[in-house]
């Protein structure tokens, strides 16, 4: 495709913000090559707080990164090459997907891909339909520090996992679809699919999210709404443990998921198949069911 031109939905995010800046800035350090933001639609939600009353300012910057605003989604899907959905408000994705899933373009759904199962099949149903191929992640699977130890030669087999990061919630997007999907990806990037069964403990402050794979293995996801707001994970393998702590001060995790990002449009590589996705979507209903009842639930 060479240098890709790419079309934003959703200016009511930082990560549209971060986005523009590392693709169209050649001056940032971390710069990400191969495409740039030329045009985009700040489509919002009005019930949504910390969509709506975002718009206006993130318009404006990413406005100073010469990307030009047009008023539809279907304006930004004809006149671009590849697709970011950034809007915030997961709830929006299934009806945004199908106003642009004809044009054919490349299109990365930003985290949360939606809010229920059912909701992804039905946009994984329209991605095969139409033949557009879509991607959907968050970017603390990328960071450098859990990309250095999934390389990790010599201790043997992963056996297990235990990640950890800040878990906030927002009443629009239930429970662990707004802050926790994070945590949960780290996990799914350590241990791969095949969670079998999922149970939560809660309490005002923390959650522990515990799952059985298939094969045995356990992974847990911790979240904290009081104490630290760090990002990291313990990896446990046959030899030995990693302790990775997530650190953005040095490489951007937005950096990394745009090269991979970049990838996907022009190489159609999706480093998180749209499978994978699906799974995590039910991970989260059953912990969110789980958080509720105290049963174990299986996925």
């Amino acid at each position: 495709m060479g240098n890709i031109k790419i079309g934003m939905i959703g200016l009511d995010t930082s990560h549209a913000v971060a986005f523009t800046k590392l693709l169209n800035d050649p001056n940032n350090p971390f710069h990400v090559t191969g495409g740039q933001v030329m045009i985009a639609c700040p489509v919002g939600s009005l019930d949504f707080e910390l969509s709506y009353s975002r718009i206006n300012g993130i318009t404006k910057e990413v406005e100073q990164y010469g990307v030009q605003i047009v008023q539809t989604i279907e304006e930004v899907a004809e006149q671009c090459d590849a697709i970011l959905v950034e809007s915030v408000d997961g709830r929006v994705h299934l009806e945004q997907l199908q106003k642009m899933v004809m044009f054919n373009k490349p299109i990365f759904i930003d985290k949360p891909f939606c809010l229920c199962s059912s909701d992804a099949a039905e946009m994984v149903k329209l991605s095969e339909k139409y033949n557009t191929p879509i991607m959907s992640s968050s970017a603390l699977r990328f960071a450098e520090a859990l990309s250095r130890s999934l390389t990790i030669q010599d201790k043997g087999n992963i056996i297990g996992a235990d990640c950890f990061g800040p878990m906030e919630m927002v009443e629009t997007q239930p429970g662990y679809f707004w802050y926790g999907i994070h945590t949960i990806e780290m996990l799914y990037a350590i241990l791969g699919r095949g969670a079998k069964n999922v149970q939560t403990v809660s309490n005002q402050d923390y959650d522990l999210i515990i799952s059985q794979w298939e094969d045995g293995r356990i992974g847990t996801a911790r979240g904290n709404r009081k104490g630290n707001h760090n990002f990291g994970a313990v990896i446990h393998y046959e030899n030995g443990n990693e302790y990775v702590v997530i650190d953005s001060s040095s490489k951007p995790y937005y950096a990394s998921l745009l090269e991979q990002i970049i990838l996907f449009f022009s190489e159609g590589k999706q480093s998180v198949p749209v499978t994978e996705t699906q799974e995590i979507i039910r991970f989260i209903e059953a912990a969110n069911d789980s958080k509720v009842t105290g049963k174990q639930i299986w996925i």
